[in-house]
C-alpha cells in the first residue's frame, strides 16, 4: 500500500521533516517514491509547504495519508 507520509531529516531536538510518497512497508526514513513537500514544526507559525497540484494527484492513484499528513493538508488548505 503507497501511503502519504513524513520523512524525519532535522537534527537532534531540531525536527524537520519531508512529506514524501512512500510505500508502507519501508522503514519511516528508508526509500521513498517521491517527496512531495515539506514541515518545519520549530518556526512560529509552522511552515507548510507542498509541490502544486501533487498531493491530488498521488490520493487520485490510491495513496493513503497519515493522520497526521491529512491534518497538514487541511491545515495548508489543500481540495
Amino acid at each position: 500500500m503507497v501511503k502519504i507520509r513524513l520523512q524525519r531529516v532535522g537534527a537532534k531536538k531540531a525536527p524537520f521533516y519531508k512529506i514524501v510518497v512512500a510505500d508502507s512497508r519501508y522503514p519511516r526514513d528508508g526509500r521513498l517514491i517521491e517527496e512531495i513537500g515539506n514541515y518545519d514544526p520549530m518556526k512560529d507559525p509552522a511552515v507548510i509547504h507542498f509541490k502544486e497540484g501533487k498531493v491530488d494527484e498521488w490520493i487520485k492513484k490510491g495513496a493513503q495519508p497519515t493522520d497526521t499528513v491529512k491534518a497538514l493538508i487541511k491545515k495548508a488548505n489543500i481540495n
